[in-house]
Order: structure tokens, then C-alpha cells, then sequence
């Protein structure tokens, strides 16, 4: 088990990547969900990316996914 002041002392770097994170991935999310075209793959793809693949799948989208509309 860890020991908590190792997790205390690096939690300050912690909050912002999450934050990050998580809101990449609502951005990807509703990107994805109000447009009806996606470059590469389908859909339910893009999803599971974005969701599953952390930090990653959400840029992945936004490089590759996003359509030109």
C-alpha cells in the first residue's frame, strides 16, 4: 500500500492532470455527439476511445476523428 505522504506531497500535480483529463474528455465527448460525421472510424469507435484511452483518446479525436464541418 502506498504510503499517503507520497500521494499528499504529488497531489498538487495530480489535481491539474485530471482536471485535464476529464475535461478533454467531456469536450471530445460532446464534439463527437453534435456532429453527424467523424473523418475516420465510426461513432461508437470514437467513443470508446475517448472514453478508454486516457488523455490520449480525447487529442486522438480531435487530430484524427473530428470531421471538417
Amino acid at each position: 500500500m502506498p504510503d499517503m505522504t507520497i500521494i499528499q506531497e504529488n497531489l498538487p500535480l495530480l489535481i491539474p492532470l485530471v482536471l485535464i483529463q476529464i475535461v478533454l474528455m467531456i469536450a471530445a465527448l460532446i464534439h463527437l455527439l453534435n456532429h453527424p460525421n467523424v473523418k475516420h472510424g465510426s461513432k461508437i469507435m470514437w467513443i470508446f476511445i475517448i472514453v478508454l484511452i486516457n488523455t490520449i483518446g480525447p487529442i486522438a479525436y480531435f487530430l484524427f476523428g473530428r470531421s471538417e464541418e
